[in-house]
């Protein structure tokens, strides 16, 4: 086992066993685990591989080609025909094609144009489409559209990068939501069992009316009743979370219960996250926006194509023949010269494949102005919506607090007899019902800020 699975391992069982100083599971430390081992992450970073495969796939349309054919018959002692052709082919990049040949055949019943000489001919050429082909071929295009996937399934990796992520920090904010509702039903719990316990010895005392000690213990039924739903809240969500938690080696990580939340995550998101630092969104430097320019591109690349068929073919080809002995003996009239000519007479299928590329091009730039647009105008609006939350929760803070001073009042008017259970319950209520909000409102805050994260369009991997 290596050092870093030993390590691992050694994190593994500490998270289990809960026996470390620290418990807290931070931001920070979560996101470096989803962004190193996720599965879907590395399954993203797959992207990048296949396109290099696809580059070198097209690249092999211009890889030197050997053929040979070799036929035989003989029939009744009889040597009908013996054909034998080499070749040796290396296509180049503007559709020329340059070839070497060797032909041996012999026979009684061999056609007279294919006789050749008893030693072999031999024959060095080469084939020039001046019409089609010459300047864009499909041989070109899968080449250049190969390297154009590989920034289109870049872009697309850090589009599923930032998915998961996003995800991923979903349910951190959630696992912390329902972490501190728990621990702060559990504080009022107790509260509520200290004041039935209070109140019950006053009403043995004489000094509170029995009704009272119904009333305490609605509230502490109540407070169970919520602690209750916020644990299993809990559960569900630290489940939810550990989808993200993995191991190098892909095994999956169970978050422990002996895990908290960063308590300090309010402090530290910002500067986690670091999204501040991009100054202004571009929106050209979005993944999405990359995306759909290089599908763009790729279908100019196709458009060239379908324009290029407008064009007659026309494929000349020169070879010089000799025999073996005497190739080095160059003879200006020993050749073999061929024209091909083609060309639909209306080109309707031709013409109806550019049209329709060109329809394509203009309905991806239609999209991607669109979607341009609707980036800047998304990421305007998360920047209003973090300020506006920023001010709730200042104000849900402040809530917080003055119901906590009416209750502590409350509190001290009830010991000298000022007051009354019912009251000291309803401005516990107030308090807890501002504290759940409280905490919403920072839930509500953490979203905002992975969505603008996520809009800003970097996950740095």
């Amino acid at each position: 086992m290596n050092k870093k699975n030993s390590f691992l391992l050694a994190l593994f069982l500490l998270v289990w066993s809960g026996f470390s100083q620290s418990k807290e599971l931070t931001y920070n430390e979560f996101l470096g685990y989803v962004k190193k081992y996720h599965p879907l992450v590395k399954q993203a970073n797959l992207n990048i591989t296949e396109a290099q495969v696809q580059l070198m796939q097209a690249r092999g349309a211009f890889d030197p080609k050997i053929e040979i054919d070799y036929d035989k018959k003989e029939f009744k002692d009889k040597n009908y025909y013996s054909l034998f052709n080499g070749s040796f082919k290396i296509p180049t990049w503007y559709g020329i094609e340059i070839k070497g040949a060797f032909d041996n055949n012999e026979g009684i019943y061999v056609n007279p144009e294919m006789n050749t000489p008893n030693q072999g001919l031999t024959s060095v050429g080469v084939s020039i489409p001046i019409g089609q082909g010459l300047f864009v071929n499909q041989r070109m295009a899968d080449i250049r559209k190969a390297k154009l996937a590989q920034s289109l399934n870049t872009a697309e990796r850090d589009l599923q990068a930032l998915e998961i992520i996003y995800e991923a920090s979903l349910r951190y904010f959630d696992w912390k939501r329902h972490y501190d509702e728990v621990k702060l039903y559990e504080n009022y719990l107790k509260n509520a069992e200290l004041r039935y316990k209070g109140v019950s010895k006053l009403i043995e005392q004489g000094d509170k009316p029995a009704i009272d000690s119904i009333e305490a213990g609605i509230v502490v039924k109540s407070r169970k009743l919520n602690l209750e739903d916020a644990n299993l809240k809990l559960t569900k969500s630290r489940l939810a979370l550990s989808n993200y938690v993995w191991t190098v080696d892909a095994i999956p990580l169970e978050i422990s219960e002996t895990l908290s939340p960063e308590s300090n995550l309010k402090n530290t998101i910002e500067e986690v996250l670091n999204y501040k630092k991009f100054n202004a969104f571009i929106a050209e430097n979005h993944p999405k926006i990359q995306a759909w320019n290089t599908k763009i591109n790729m279908l100019e690349i196709d458009r060239k194509v379908k324009a290029n068929a407008l064009l007659p073919k026309v494929d000349l080809s020169y070879n010089y023949l000799s025999e073996p002995s005497n190739f080095n003996q160059y003879r200006f009239q020993d050749y073999k010269l061929g024209v091909n000519f083609s060309m639909p007479i209306f080109l309707r299928k031709e013409r109806a494949g550019l049209k329709l590329a060109q329809l394509k091009i203009q309905d991806s730039k239609y999209s991607l102005e669109f979607e341009s647009i609707q980036l800047q105008n998304k990421v305007k609006a998360q920047e209003q919506e973090i300020v506006s939350l920023k001010k709730q929760l200042d104000y849900t803070n402040r809530l917080v607090s003055d119901y906590d001073v009416m209750l502590k009042g409350e509190d001290r008017l009830f010991e000298i007899g000022e007051s009354s259970l019912f009251v000291i319950n309803s401005r516990e209520n107030s308090l807890v019902s501002a504290q759940i909000n409280n905490i919403a409102m920072e839930n509500r805050w953490y979203t905002a800020i992975i969505s603008l994260y996520q809009s800003y369009g970097k996950p740095e991997l």
